[in-house]
């Protein structure tokens, strides 16, 4: 078990999971007292962008007995309150389960918005990975080439593509192409250079990844998103665009899809499984690529009809039921980590005072020791596992050894709160998560610590 408590006079104090004892030093608690203050107006916001969710979010419609959501027989009309209005802000946000018409049906995960047929479908896949490829698949035939917008895409997306390695059954493998159109110099989206891109007839997908993954350029805002399919659709209307909306959902009033994504493709065991969800991942959006998706997940003739929920309809509504808290919570978490990181010294992108469009926070240590200390810290600091030590080790997917700390309730959940590393320069690291702000801001102090041994 994990306890945590104030010791008056020493600091905060606790045992870990094997009963070790450990301590912040109470120096630590004036600088994370400047870092609140300075911050103060930032969480206010946070606050006020977790209220106007909570109201979107609130289902009202579920089945107790599955955990579907509900609507009257086939006979019986939808009542008014299940159906969007049009004009309402927020009112067609992939998220509002409660405005959504649809059957209770068994083996079924479909939310079909009845004004638009958009649909919003929850697929078992332990790696976020898996359901970006069902998208991708889903979307380009033999022949077709995909583009990049931002570069390239997360580092497990290469060898789906077939950038790297040979593996089998890679989109290159089944004769889809593969172009990127990479950041500029000042680590922006080159505008021009999709536009002149996306021209070429052979481009069948746009790919949008919001966040910046283990690259150090800035994550994407919904409204720089938006402007991206804008250029696209611009050049060419027929070109599905794919955004990957990772670590994003509830950190802005708006989805990709209000900016005229066709698809967005989500975790799980990141923002909208609220820490509870313990795999999965979601699609949202035209209903011929949400279908042509489930078909490549399951097979032709079954699609989304079929699959295994493995149980756990209740945790996935449940944890999406949460999911505004504790995003909140966890963007607060990185904000205090940012302020914390710049007092001390470090770069850190996004800054404390900047908007922020999803929960990365990352910190440019520039050591590899650091990167090893800062994750040990965060480690130290989670409920579960604390302690262990990470260390950098091969994982799949990866072009170089990858340190991960995550002491988290579901292993491999981003939204807890984790930190990992791509052990290769500019060693910068990557802080996501915080189930509630008040120990996110004490594994960041146990970071701290660590940082500061001799």
């Amino acid at each position: 078990m994990f306890f945590h408590f104030t010791c008056r006079g020493l600091g905060v104090a606790g045992l870990d999971g094997v009963g070790n004892a450990f301590m912040v030093p109470e120096r630590f608690f004036s600088l994370a007292g400047d870092c609140q203050r300075g911050v103060s107006a930032g969480v206010q916001d946070i606050a006020a962008l977790l209220q106007d969710h909570t109201h979107g979010i609130v289902p009202g419609g579920f089945c107790n007995g599955c955990m579907k959501v509900a609507v009257p027989s086939d006979a019986e009309p939808a009542r008014a309150d299940f159906r969007l209005h049009p004009g309402e802000r927020g009112a067609d946000r992939f998220h509002v389960l409660r405005r959504a018409a649809l059957r209770c049906k068994p083996c079924r995960f479909a939310f079909d918005y009845t004004p638009d047929l958009k649909k919003f479908n929850l697929r078992a896949a332990a790696h976020p990975a898996y359901v970006i490829a069902s998208a991708l698949y889903g979307a380009l035939k033999p022949g077709d080439t995909l583009l990049s917008a931002v570069g390239a895409p997360y580092d497990t997306l290469l060898s789906v593509i077939g950038v790297t390695g040979e593996e089998p059954g890679s989109l290159k493998e089944y004769g889809i192409g593969y172009r990127q159109v990479d950041v500029t110099p000042d680590n922006l989206p080159d505008k021009a250079g999709l536009a002149q891109a996306v021209q070429a007839p052979d481009v069948k997908a746009v790919l949008i990844q919001r966040s910046k993954g283990y690259s150090t350029r800035a994550s994407l805002s919904v409204a720089e998103i938006g402007a991206l399919i804008a250029i696209v659709k611009e050049h060419r209307p027929d070109v599905t665009v794919i955004v990957d909306n990772c670590y994003g959902e509830f950190v802005e009033t708006m989805e990709p899809t209000q900016v005229g994504a066709d698809l967005i493709v989500g975790s799980l065991i990141k923002n909208p499984g609220g820490g509870l969800a313990p795999t999965g991942g979601y699609l949202a959006g035209r209903h011929d690529l949400v279908e042509a998706a489930a078909k490549r997940l399951t097979i032709p003739g079954i699609g989304r009809e079929c699959g295994s929920t493995l149980g756990n309809n209740r945790l996935l509504y449940q944890g999406l039921f949460l999911a505004p808290h504790t995003v909140a919570q966890a963007v607060k978490t990185a904000v205090f980590n940012a302020r914390m990181m710049e007092l001390l010294g470090y770069q850190t992108e996004p800054r404390s005072d900047q908007e922020r469009h999803d929960i990365i926070q990352m910190v440019s240590l520039e050591q590899p020791e650091l990167v090893e200390k800062y994750c040990k810290g965060i480690q130290s600091g989670s409920p579960v596992d604390s302690y262990v030590t990470p260390v950098p080790w091969d994982m799949p997917g990866y072009d170089c050894q990858v340190i991960m700390a995550a002491g988290a309730f579901i292993q491999g959940a981003s939204i807890e709160l984790s930190a990992d590393a791509p052990m290769r320069p500019p060693y910068t690291v990557y802080m996501q998560g915080g189930l509630t702000y008040e120990s996110g801001k004490t594994g960041v102090l146990l970071a701290v610590e660590e940082l500061l041994k001799g």
